[in-house]
């Protein structure tokens, strides 16, 4: 356990406090309709497909780096699971935004993914897009639907969350390697983000 005070966090590494979330019920929502020219749907994803939204949704701005980890095995094991749904939403012919939906732990769902490129942020859509996923996910025989944010991620994402019915229970400090640092990533990714080395 860590006390109280400043504690260093070794050249090279992310430190990040991650604040889990978790909704009980299905959540009131407000109705929204998709901004114009936007379209929902289902995906059924390929490795190139899935890492080209990932990417572009939050490993550029937002560090996302937890599924680059992943080899083609892993990741393609987690795509082709019937417990994990993917949705995307698509404008002027290409996909804008991934929201992929965790039903393997049973009576559960978790929000693993959920963010939007630059082409649809301040749209509405995704109140939209959080809207279809209270409302899948709660869909099923489920007593619980969860998702985790971090500090590194967008500074809206966590009060998004709240304001849309999930209620803050646990946080934790965690350290990784800097994915720019690695190669993961490129130098210029996570602007916000000093690199430290």
């Amino acid at each position: 356990m860590l006390g109280d005070g400043y504690h260093d966090v070794p050249a090279g590494k992310l430190a990040m406090v991650v604040t889990h979330l978790e909704m009980q019920a299905a959540a009131p929502m407000r109705d929204i309709a998709l901004p114009e020219g936007v379209t929902l749907r289902q995906v059924t994803p390929t490795l190139e497909w899935y890492r080209d939204v990932f990417n572009r949704v939050g490993s550029q701005d937002w560090l996302w780096f937890g599924r680059l980890k992943m080899s083609d095995a892993e990741l393609g094991t987690i795509l082709n699971d019937p417990d994990v749904a993917f949705y995307t939403l698509s404008k002027d012919g290409r996909d804008e935004a991934l929201l992929e939906l965790d039903f393997r732990q049973s009576g559960e769902c978790e929000l693993a993914y959920f963010g939007l490129t630059s082409a649809l942020i301040g749209a509405g859509a995704g109140r939209y897009l959080m809207n279809h996923a209270i409302t899948t996910a709660w869909s099923r025989p489920i007593s619980r639907f969860h998702v985790h944010t971090c500090t590194i991620d967008s500074p809206q994402a966590l009060s998004f969350y709240i304001r849309s019915g999930f209620t803050p229970y646990r946080r934790q400090i965690e350290v990784a390697d800097d994915p720019r640092l690695t190669g993961m990533l490129g130098g210029d990714a996570g602007p916000h983000v000093p690199i430290i080395d």
